[in-house]
């Protein structure tokens, strides 16, 4: 039971730390052209 104590307060971390990270890539444009660079591993091949 005691480590329920440690593996709730990680769990919430790990949580705020995804969240920061998918706040980070929408916010510098990471998913903004999806469709164009799926396309342009096509064309080099």
């Amino acid at each position: 039971m005691d480590i329920l104590y440690l593996l709730i307060p990680l769990s919430v971390v790990l949580v705020l730390l995804v969240l920061a990270g998918l706040w980070w890539a929408i916010f510098r444009g990471q998913f903004e052209n999806v469709d164009q660079e799926g396309e342009r591993i096509l064309r080099d091949g």
